[in-house]
């Protein structure tokens, strides 16, 4: 109901009740006439609002359907004592004012409304938090607490001789002043809920209602009590009867939206309820005090009103200091939550880089003064991705997490196994060297048993490095001895990998030489004085093994480590961000190359540069690609720039731009590694590309010709449908290189045409001439 619709509706009820108490004030004649027609027409409002409220109800749900059906059957109460009035009136007219037994049903309607109120507080819940059951006791004994301090007041304010002139019974009396001692009450409750429960504007509108319809009836109730000795009420002063059933049936046919309040509201209600109920206790306890000391005496009405109040207090403050004892849980529940998730995984549940650090560092600390021993195992999943490209990255974590487990029994309670970050983890030990070196190998084993992971059978090993400090490294940083594991790892990888391998590089390098360091070391300055070289891997037409293309790849010989496999230092380059630095030295010497190619072949051909895909959105290759051509006068035209499967291109649209601009340059742009990991059909439909490189998952047709060739027959056609070339990669045999010549195959790559090889070593034994009738260039 809009605010609106609810002023207009409001005016019309003020306007039928005046109406109804003029006729019945001026129209109607003094005595039993006017009686009767006043019971009657409270008797019908009650009726038709009780019945709107049964109405209002049937279109709601919950708490809010639970308090129109409370008010409904109070009203009905209320409508059933007029109805019994009424009748009344019509057999004896001369029927006395007061009727003490039918008088207690008009306490129906107070009890009715009082339960209607607390059903409906569900609706609006406290600022402070707490079980329903509380909210609403605390909210019962707050509404009584204020209301018996105002009771209180009342009597210590009011002479006694406005009582002593009722001159009834004080059984007659009592009952009478329950009625608006009842609708103060409720006034005291809906009060309560309007300043301690935020809420909208439109969901404290019933509440308002309600408590105008009360201010009502206790205006009435009021004038009933006081006139208990001079008769019957006027139409005038009983208008509070038409008017509070009235304004009852408006409140339930009100319909609030949820609520909006801010932090702020909140706030403030959250004062409102704690200092609220102490108001009326602490002035009326002020009163008091006041007319004790000046010599008054206290009646045994403040007397029971004062007992009254402190019970109620003693019972708010146990409640109050329960809030507090669950609040303080909370918080310290919160605080424990909070403290769990900034040092734990929240995949696995295993401790993260943080506490793993932190807890290093106390170790090493340890170590240092009071020689207690330590160890640090890290281990890096080999060839996890495939996992993650097979099964999809759900599964993939499923995975992980029962990785972690099996970590955690294999070393002991003792040791604390942390994730890193992917599929990467670390163990710190309490053991020696000879202690160290079994628990790392428990954990190769419990690896190496297969894992079921929704009904697949999976199969997982890891590569293990060990360190364990030296007796003469006293000053070893956490950050150290985390390098040194790391780099005996990816020994452990370049060894064939599932194996462990003991860091024993010391501090001048070695074998086991911190790899991440030195590859910064060496991209930091010439990579080519580094170690750094380009290799070459042709690319040839397979009707007659002309070479077409050689595709540039990376090499590194460290004057430290060895030579170090180029998965390892990709995988490296791509973790610690150093793989544009790789790209930028490979694009440049393959450029400066190009000329040399040409005499080795006897003529121009084209080169293929790999790029990571995380580099296609980000700034700086068309500046890198637009340099090294420039610099060493190529023709865009031979350069090919292949999105490497290492990495998801972060940002498509970015990268669909500077895709499109290097071709309009005239550089042609080729998905490598087709049909595994990110580059697949998705990529192809979003990148403009010229060239696809089809994975060798894809291109053994000569083992698996049905399905395999299937699946390469379908790519075929859709490039030729896109005109796009297609090179098949991973061609070791002839009878592949065969099979895929048949399938319409054009161009491949692979061993059997040559293994890259230094520029220098090129074109020995290839033919140095395509076929008349064949295209030399790719792509043409």
């Amino acid at each position: 109901m809009t605010t609106r619709r609810l002023s207009a509706q409001s005016a019309v009820t003020l306007v039928l009740v005046a109406a109804v108490t003029a006729i019945g004030t001026y129209a109607v004649p003094a005595g039993a006439g006017q009686r009767l027609f006043t019971d009657a027409s409270q008797f019908a409002v009650a009726l038709l609002a009780a019945v709107v409220c049964f109405a209002a109800a049937q279109e709601r749900s919950g708490p809010r359907r639970q308090w129109r059906v409370l008010f409904g059957l109070g009203l009905a109460g209320f409508a059933a004592l007029h109805l019994w009035w009424t009748v009344s009136d019509v057999l004896d007219p001369t029927r006395p004012v007061a009727d003490e037994l039918a008088d207690l049903g008009f306490l129906v309607l107070p009890a009715f409304a009082v339960l209607g109120l607390i059903a409906g507080s569900m609706a609006l819940p406290g600022a402070v938090r707490a079980s329903l059951r509380r909210d609403r006791i605390v909210l019962l004994i707050d509404s009584v607490l204020i209301t018996g301090s105002l009771l209180a007041l009342v009597w210590s304010a009011v002479p006694r001789r406005i009582f002593d002139e009722v001159q009834e019974s004080p059984w007659v009396v009592g009952l009478a002043a329950a009625y608006p001692v009842a609708d103060l009450l409720i006034a005291v409750m809906v009060v309560l809920l309007l300043a301690t429960r935020p809420a909208s504007r439109t969901a404290r509108a019933p509440l308002r209602l309600t408590a105008l319809a009360m201010l009502a009836l206790g205006v009435s109730d009021l004038l009933r009590l006081l006139q208990l000795s001079t008769g019957v009420l006027s139409p005038l002063e009983s208008a509070g009867y038409l008017l509070g059933p009235a304004l009852l049936a408006l409140a339930a046919t009100c319909n609030p939206g949820p609520g909006d309040a801010d932090a702020e509201q909140h706030a403030e209600a959250e004062w409102l309820q704690l200092l609220l109920p102490y108001v009326p206790v602490v002035a009326t306890g002020v009163v008091i005090a006041v007319r004790t000391g000046a010599g008054g005496q206290l009646t045994s009405y403040e007397a029971y009103l004062g007992w009254l109040g402190l019970g109620l207090v003693v019972a708010r403050q146990m409640f109050t200091i329960v809030d507090n004892t669950v609040l303080l849980a909370q918080v310290s529940e919160g605080q424990q939550r909070l403290h769990h998730q900034a040092y734990h995984d929240s995949l696995t549940g295993l401790a993260n880089r943080a506490l793993f650090r932190e807890r290093l560092v106390l170790a090493l600390d340890a170590h240092r003064h009071r020689a207690v021993p330590v160890a640090l195992l890290f281990a890096d999943l080999d060839d996890f991705k495939l996992i993650n490209d097979s099964f999809g990255h759900a599964m993939g974590d499923r995975l992980l997490r029962a990785i972690g487990d099996r970590l955690v029994a294999a070393v002991g309670p003792g040791a604390l196994v942390a994730r890193l970050g992917g599929d990467e983890f670390a163990v710190l030990l309490d053991h020696r060297a000879a202690d160290a070196e079994p628990a790392g190998q428990r954990i190769l084993a419990a690896l190496r048993e297969p894992f079921v992971i929704d009904g697949h059978t999976v199969g997982v090993s890891a590569s293990l490095g060990l360190v364990v400090p030296e007796p003469g490294d006293a000053a070893l940083s956490a950050d150290t001895l985390l390098r040194r594991a790391d780099a005996a790892m990816y020994v452990s990888k370049r060894r064939g990998k599932n194996a462990l391998v003991r860091y024993s590089g010391g501090a001048d390098g070695g074998p086991n030489a911190d790899l991440p360091h030195l590859l910064a070391q060496a991209l930091a300055g010439a990579p080519a004085a580094a170690g750094f070289e380009v290799y070459y891997q042709p690319i040839v037409r397979l009707t007659d093994g002309a070479v077409v293309a050689v595709e540039a790849l990376a090499r590194w010989t460290d004057p430290v480590a060895g030579p170090v496999d180029p998965d390892v230092f990709v995988t490296v380059a791509e973790r610690t961000g150093l793989v544009a630095a790789i790209d930028d030295f490979v694009l440049d010497r393959a450029c400066a190359d190009a000329s040399n190619l040409a005499n080795a072949y006897g003529r121009p051909i084209d080169v293929h540069v790999n790029v990571s895909a995380a580099r296609l959105g980000q700034h700086g290759l068309e500046e890198a690609v637009s340099q090294a051509l420039e610099r060493h006068h190529l023709r865009p035209s031979r350069l090919v720039v292949e999105i490497t499967e290492t990495r998801r291109i972060p940002d498509m649209p970015r990268a669909v731009e500077v895709a499109e601009r290097l071709r309009r340059r005239g550089v042609r742009v080729a998905l490598d590694d087709f049909g595994s990991g990110y580059n697949a059909l998705a990529q192809l439909h979003s990148l403009p590309v010229d060239i696809v490189k089809l994975d060798s998952t894809l291109t053994d047709v000569d083992v698996s010709p049905e399905r395999a060739g299937a699946l390469c027959r379908s790519v075929l056609a859709i490039c030729t449908e896109l005109g796009i070339a297609v090179v098949a990669e991973g061609i070791e045999t002839p009878a592949r290189a065969r099979a895929l010549a048949a399938l319409g195959c054009h161009l491949g790559q692979g061993y059997l045409f040559g293994q890259p090889g230094p520029v220098h070593r090129l074109a020995a034994g290839v033919p140095a001439q395509p076929s008349p009738h064949s295209p030399s260039h790719l792509g043409s």
